[in-house]
């Protein structure tokens, strides 16, 4: 394969793509931790999620509409 006088640009050019790709990946994960564990402390003072706290004070069978919700 070969790529000509501009090789080293197009290898560049690919090795930073793969570079930002990753570090996007590793970002997603680690913010995801954080949340989660952010959440879990949450959960240990009591406090939950809105929408579980509103579902859990329904009634039984009851769904709400999402004009309802607007």
């Amino acid at each position: 394969m070969d790529l000509g006088t501009h090789a080293g640009f197009i290898v560049a050019s690919y090795a930073v793509c793969l570079v930002v790709v990753i570090g996007l990946i590793l970002w997603v994960v680690i913010d995801r931790k954080r949340q989660e564990a952010d959440l879990e402390e949450l959960a240990d003072q009591g406090i939950t999620r809105s929408a579980a706290a509103e579902e859990n004070s329904r009634p039984a069978g009851h769904k709400a509409s999402k004009a309802a919700k607007a």
